[in-house]
């Protein structure tokens, strides 16, 4: 039958490539971490090009005192990499992480993650982005979505069903039922370990709840949409998360500062 072959590559293309996170959750894993590092650093270069790093130097050492702090308690290899750091001329909060070793900083993230503590949180957050390697399995996912839309539009095909009709429900099939649930559970495990990974440096876990209510509080006013839509958490849920998980990692925190992890960043 003439579907047979797309369902071969749609099993053959989720079957592939599997890795684990580490938090334990198994990941697909299709596109490799020396192709993830070519993408970041050409898409940090091409940030560089356009002039879009800012000539701040007062907050780009700031940053990058809580950035060190941070890496130096990341797993192997990220804790050895150099990291570089640019802040971004930009006045809405915001920050990122790529492969390949670079972090930028929004101008305007500083209003909200105004003490060591809250910079922490973001940055903590967005280098768990690039050890559970998301940015991979987000474009594993993507393969795999697009490849199952082929699979069934030719199977559909094959039953005389409209295959314009069948893609564009297959489209949003895939989009709510694998997509946008992966990224939110990748901003949950990025949250988690995030939070573990500023605990170890001696930053306080307990910032974590504050930074994002102030994020949301940032968030454009008007309807929301419903959870089960969104690429992120619920504001509440994520909230609670981590004020249940800032109470754990009290004593994770405590011995970090005794052991001599006291970062002391400031602009």
């Amino acid at each position: 039958m003439k579907f047979r072959l797309p369902l071969v590559l749609a099993l053959g293309a989720l079957l592939c490539g599997c890795s684990t996170s580490p938090t334990g959750r198994k990941q697909l894993m299709m596109v490799s971490d020396g192709d993830m590092s070519k993408m970041g650093l050409a898409a940090f270069n091409d940030m560089r090009t356009k002039g879009k790093f800012a000539d701040a130097p007062k907050e780009r050492a700031y940053a990058t005192c809580v950035a060190n702090a941070l890496v130096a308690v990341l797993p192997a290899p990220w804790n050895t990499q150099q990291w570089e750091v640019q802040i971004i001329d930009d006045n809405t909060p915001n920050a990122f992480a790529l492969p390949g070793g670079r972090i930028g900083v929004n101008r305007g993230m500083f209003k909200v993650a105004s003490n060591q503590d809250l910079l922490a949180v973001v940055l903590g957050h967005e280098l768990s982005h690039v050890v559970s390697r998301h940015g991979a399995e987000r474009m594993s996912d993507n393969i795999a979505a697009q490849v199952v839309v082929v699979a069934g539009s030719a199977y559909a095909a094959s039953r005389g069903t409209n295959v314009g009709y069948a893609a564009a429900a297959l489209g949003v099939g895939a989009e709510v039922g694998m997509l946008l649930p992966f990224s939110r559970m990748q901003e949950s495990e990025a949250d988690t370990l995030g939070q573990r990974y500023m605990a170890q440096a001696g930053f306080d876990p307990r910032s974590a709840p504050t930074l994002w209510e102030r994020m949301a509080a940032q968030a454009p006013g008007g309807p929301k949409q419903p959870a089960f839509m969104s690429t992120h958490p619920a504001s509440y849920n994520r909230q609670q998360a981590l004020t249940k998980q800032a109470d754990q990692l009290m004593p994770v925190y405590e011995q970090a500062r005794a052991s001599g992890h006291k970062p002391n960043c400031a602009m």
